[in-house]
Formats: C-alpha cells, structure tokens, sequence
C-alpha cells in the first residue's frame, strides 16, 4: 500500500526524472560509496513492494538485455531449440559485439506485461534494474538511462538523494 507521500513521489515520475537528471548526476559523482551501499537492499526491497513491475515492462517494451553465452544455451535448452536456431530466430548482435532481442518488445513478453520464460531469462533481467548492486554507482549514465524508463531506479534515486540532503 502506498502512502501519500509515495504516491505523489511515483506520480508523474518520467517528467520527475527528467527534471532531476542533473541532481542524479551530481549525487553519482559525488555519492559516499559505502553509504550508499548499505542503502541499497532496503530501497531496491521498499521499491519493489511499492512498484508492480507488471503493470510497466517498459524494460521489456523497449529495451533488450544482452543475451550472453549461458543465457543463450539455457533459454534454448528450455525452449527446445538448437542454440544457433534460437540465435536465428530472436537474437541480432549489436553495436557492442552483444547479442540482443531481435525487434523490441521482447519476443517473451506477454499481452499481461509476464515473461513467457522468467526462470530461465537472461542474467541482466533477473539483475535489472541493478538498483541493490554497486552497478548503480559504477556505471552513472546506465542508471541515469534507466531512471528514464523505470520507476523503480526513479524511485531509489529519488530515495538516495533524500536521504543525502
């Protein structure tokens, strides 16, 4: 159940985001690293009672992990496909060298925003949104990205830049 304050802190949290861009990026920089680490278990938890991933998927709509070579022969092995015709069928490699969803929204994404192979996905989605890991310090414009798309990384940042003020 939210809370007042939680609530106007999610409502209109993309333009929020937006707006608080710089703030995030001052605060990454200059953020007291262990501080912030012992910080992050309990906000990503806080953030994940509070957000239902299911009713967004933006994530899943318009972004694609990397499909990296564990991933690639469990989720075929799963689906019963050869790993190159499962590469064939779904994966494209990027600018990166990194194999990655073909077309957006991911081809395992349901109508109901689930994830036909939520066991087996890829090791950045079960990670994703890095909002309990030293990624979230480490990589600033990964998580300023993600704070564009994600409530939940909004949500942490906005936690984290409270608590330091």
């Amino acid at each position: 159940m939210l809370t007042i304050m939680e609530e106007e802190l999610l409502d209109n949290w993309e333009k929020k985001s937006a707006d608080h861009r710089k703030v995030y990026e001052r605060f990454l920089q200059r953020a007291d690293k262990n501080r912030v680490l012992k910080q992050l278990p309990d906000l990503h938890e806080e953030a994940f009672e509070k957000i239902d991933c299911l009713s967004c998927a933006s994530c899943c709509r318009n972004y694609s992990p990397r499909f990296k070579t564990p991933d690639i022969k469990r989720i075929s092995k799963h689906l019963g496909m050869k790993q190159g015709d499962f590469i064939e069928t779904y994966l494209r490699l990027d600018d990166e060298g990194d194999y990655v969803a073909r077309r957006a929204p991911c081809p395992f994404l349901g109508e109901d925003n689930a994830c036909s192979i939520y066991d087996e996905r890829p090791s950045d989605c079960h990670r994703f949104p890095y909002t309990d890991e030293d990624v979230l310090l480490k990589r600033p414009r990964l998580t300023l990205k993600n704070s564009e798309f994600c409530p939940i990384t909004y949500y942490v940042l906005e936690k984290l830049v409270a608590a330091g003020r």
